[in-house]
């Protein structure tokens, strides 16, 4: 499928050692988004990939990754129907029924997809289920999610988890500052632009 990459970028950690390459892509059937990441995870070097298919609407149809701490690769493929149906190595996930993003715990790009497919308006808010991996334990679970746009360019996240923080975006949705975890260093408006 032939793309246009509408976005690559350098995301740094801030809260420890950990860089990242992002890229986003358009395609005919949706966006995609593509990314390595290079952090630690117990004292060891930790490398993630990752490749998420969306529709055109921005909903998470596959994720692909794979997660290199030491010796050790793991591999995980999530693919989601049009009915919200989460499937792993070809076993239903049905505790995912229903979620719509994929969001993986190493990486801000994630936040892209629900800030994309529900276009809030500055003062709006929304509440969504993703589906949450960990790295590099590949765990998947359901994560009740809150944003509230804030601003022209900032969003109010919330999990249940407990976390909270104000995301900065650019023009395309795209994370500018993830405090107190990720920031962006280096931008390509994309070649040809």
């Amino acid at each position: 499928m032939p793309r246009k990459l509408l976005r690559s970028l350098l995301w740094q950690r801030l809260d420890g050692p950990g860089l990242e390459h992002f890229r986003l892509y358009d395609t005919h059937d949706g966006p995609v988004l593509e990314g390595t990441v290079f952090a630690v995870h117990e004292g060891a070097p930790l490398r993630v990939d990752y490749e998420i298919i969306c529709s055109p609407t921005w909903e998470t149809r596959v994720a692909r990754m794979s997660a290199l701490d030491n010796e050790t690769t793991r591999r995980l493929e999530l693919v989601a129907d049009d009915s919200y149906r989460w499937w792993r190595d070809g076993v239903e996930l049905t505790e995912l029924a229903g979620c719509v993003d994929v969001d993986l715990s190493v990486t801000p790009a994630t936040n892209t997809l629900p800030i994309r497919r529900v276009g809030l308006a500055v003062g709006e808010s929304c509440d969504a289920t993703a589906a949450w991996v960990r790295l590099p334990e590949m765990v998947v679970q359901p994560l009740e999610q809150r944003y509230a746009r804030t601003g022209e360019r900032e969003y109010r996240y919330e999990s249940a988890s407990g976390f909270k923080t104000t995301i900065e975006v650019d023009e395309l949705g795209v994370v500018i500052r993830y405090p107190p975890g990720w920031e962006r260093v280096v931008v390509d408006m994309a070649p040809g632009r």
